[in-house]
C-alpha cells in the first residue's frame, strides 16, 4: 500500500475531458475520426494524470536509466507521427510486469518489466510500442469511448458477487488507466513500435523475443489488483511472426551497417534493480502485516487472505462470505476524512462514535450498503463497520464487509483487527531490504545450471532465472558473458 492515493480525483478527469463529438485527422493513418478530445486536452489530461498515477504507485527513481529514456525516447518522438508532442518517460515503483501510455505522451514501465527486459533493443521495441499507442491516438480514443473495464482488486478471493461493489468504488479512478487495447489496435501498435525502433538504428525483432517471453509467463492475469501486459496490450494473432517480418522489412528499407542491441549496457543499467515485492511498501509474517515506511501494524485472523496492492490492502475469510479494505480516507481532518469516504461508497451511518485505537483518535461507524445481487437479481443489504484513524496527521480506514444476516459472525474479527492498528516501532520489522537484481560476469564457459549453481543459486529460484534472462537452463553460456541472479 503507497502514501499520498489520490484515486477520486483521477476518476473525475475524463468525464472532464469529454466535449462535443468531433471529427480529427488521426496522425498516423491521415484519415479522419470521430474524436471527443482535442489534442489541447489530450495533453492536459496526461499532465493531470501523470502526478496522481505516481502517487499511486510511487515513482521508481534510477538516473541513469531515466537519461537513457530520456534521450532515446525524444529521438524517437522526434521521428514519430506527433513529433511536435512532447514526451515522457516514468518509472512505477511495482513489481506488475506492464508499460503503458496515457493521452497528452507520457509513457510508464514498471520496473518489474524493467528487470524482465534483457537489452536496449526490447526496451525500445516496447517503448516505440507505447508511442505508437500514442501517436496513433489509442488511448484518447479508448476514453472518448469511455471503454472502461472492470478492475476488481479482490479479484476471485471474493465469490459473491454483491461484495464487488465496494471494490468497484475503490477501484473507479485507476481503472481509466488500465483500458484493454482492440486487437487491431495492437497490431498498429507494433508495426509502429517496428518502424521507430528501427527508424533509430535498434534491432526491431528483438521486441518479437520479449513478447514471446511475456507468453511463456502467461502473464494475463492481474496481480493485486494491477494488470499485466498481455492483460491490457491482448496478443493481436500471431503477434512475434509479424514483428519478425516487420523488422525484416524496415532493415531492408534502411540497410544500416548495423542494428544496435546493446545487451551488456541494458544488463548494467539496470544492475541493482529492486526485484519482486518491495518489503518497505509492506509486507506479512505470520498473520502481521507490517508497513516499514509507514510504521503501522496490524495482525488479522489466522487463515483469512490478504492482498497487497498499490492502492489498498484486502482481507477476506476462506469462505468468501465477508471482507475488510484498509486504505488512505482523503481529507483534511479525521471528521472530513470519515465523511468523505463514508459518502463516496453511499453507505447510510446507523451507529457513530468518536474512540481511540491505541492511543490515536478514531472514528467508528457501523453503515448499511443496499446492493443487488447480480444472480438474483434481488436486493440486499450489507452491513460495515468502519474505523477511521487518525495517525499523526495521516487518515486511514477499515472497511469490514458482510450480507446483513452473516454480520454478527464477522462484528468481533473486523473489531479486533480495526483497534489492533498500531505504530510500528521495531527495528527489526522496520529495516528491511529488498531483494536486488544483481549482475555477475560468467568467469567459465558451463551451462546455465552450472552458472546458477557457481554464483549460489538455489535450484528453487533456477528456472524463475532461467525465464529472467530468457534463457534455458541447458543454454551454453560464455565466458565473460553477463548474466542476471537476484540477491537481497
Amino acid at each position: 500500500m503507497r502514501h499520498k492515493v489520490t484515486l477520486y480525483r483521477i476518476a473525475t478527469l475524463l468525464m472532464a475531458a469529454l466535449m462535443i463529438p468531433s471529427c480529427a485527422v488521426n496522425p498516423v493513418t491521415g484519415k479522419r475520426q470521430l474524436m471527443l478530445i482535442s489534442e489541447n486536452q489530450e495533453i492536459a489530461m496526461g499532465a493531470e494524470y501523470d502526478p496522481q498515477v505516481l502517487a499511486t504507485f510511487g515513482e521508481y527513481k534510477d538516473e541513469n536509466l531515466y537519461a537513457f529514456m530520456e534521450r532515446t525516447g525524444n529521438a524517437m518522438g522526434l521521428i514519430s507521427h506527433r513529433p511536435n508532442l512532447k514526451y515522457h518517460f516514468k518509472i512505477l515503483d511495482t513489481p506488475v510486469i506492464n508499460a503503458f501510455a496515457v493521452p497528452g505522451g507520457y509513457i510508464y514501465f514498471t520496473r518489474g518489466i524493467l528487470a524482465q527486459l534483457n537489452n536496449e533493443a526490447e526496451l525500445i521495441g516496447v517503448m516505440g510500442h507505447e508511442m505508437g499507442h500514442i501517436t496513433a491516438r489509442h488511448t484518447a480514443s479508448q476514453q472518448s469511448k469511455q471503454q472502461v473495464g472492470q478492475l476488481l482488486l479482490v479479484g476471485g478471493m471474493i465469490a459473491s458477487e454483491h461484495f464487488r461493489d465496494m471494490a468497484q468504488v475503490a477501484m473507479q479512478g485507476m481503472q481509466l488507466l488500465f483500458l484493454s487495447f482492440s486487437r487491431e489496435n495492437e497490431r498498429e501498435a507494433d508495426r509502429l513500435g517496428v518502424e521507430y525502433s528501427a527508424r533509430i538504428g535498434y534491432d526491431a525483432s528483438k521486441m518479437a523475443d520479449f513478447f514471446q517471453v511475456l507468453n511463456k509467463m502467461n502473464m494475463a492475469s492481474s496481480h493485486g489488483g494491477v494488470p499485466t501486459f498481455l492483460s491490457t496490450h491482448p496478443d493481436p494473432g500471431d503477434r512475434y511472426n509479424s514483428v519478425k517480418n516487420h523488422a525484416g522489412e524496415w532493415k531492408q528499407k534502411l540497410n544500416l551497417p548495423e542494428w544496435k542491441v546493446n545487451e551488456d549496457n541494458y544488463l548494467r543499467m539496470i544492475d541493482g534493480l529492486v526485484y519482486g515485492e518491495d518489503p518497505r511498501q509492506g509486507y506479512v509474517e505470520g498473520n502481521t502485516f507490517y508497513h516499514p515506511e509507514m510504521k503501522f501494524r496490524f495482525s488479522y485472523p489466522a487463515g483469512w487472505k490478504l492482498e497487497n496492492s498499490p492502492f489498498q490492502v484486502s482481507i477476506a475469510p476462506p469462505d468468501g462470505k465477508g471482507m475488510m479494505i484498509f486504505t488512505h480516507a482523503p481529507g483534511n481532518s479525521l471528521q472530513e476524512a470519515a465523511q468523505n469516504s463514508l459518502q463516496q461508497l453511499k453507505l447510510t451511518v446507523t451507529e457513530n462514535k468518536n474512540t481511540t485505537v491505541n492511543g490515536m483518535p478514531a472514528i467508528a461507524t457501523v453503515s448499511n450498503l443496499v446492493s443487488q445481487n447480480q444472480q438474483t437479481g434481488q436486493q440486499q443489504t450489507l452491513r460495515v463497520l468502519s474505523y477511521f484513524i487518525n495517525d499523526n496527521g495521516s487518515y486511514f480506514a477499515f472497511h469490514g464487509v458482510s450480507a446483513e444476516p452473516d454480520f454478527p459472525n464477522f462484528v468481533k474479527p473486523f473489531e479486533t483487527t480495526m483497534t489492533n492498528f498500531s505504530k510500528l516501532t521495531d527495528p527489526s520489522k522496520i529495516n528491511v531490504s529488498p531483494k536486488r537484481v544483481r549482475v555477475m560476469q560468467v568467469s567459465r564457459t558451463a551451462t546455465l545450471s552450472e552458472v546458477f549453481r557457481g554464483f549460489g543459486v538455489q535450484q528453487s529460484m533456477m528456472n524463475e532465472l532461467a525465464l529472467l534472462n530468457n534463457k534455458e537452463l541447458t543454454d551454453r553460456i560464455e565466458a565473460g558473458s553477463l548474466i542476471k541472479i537476484v540477491r537481497e
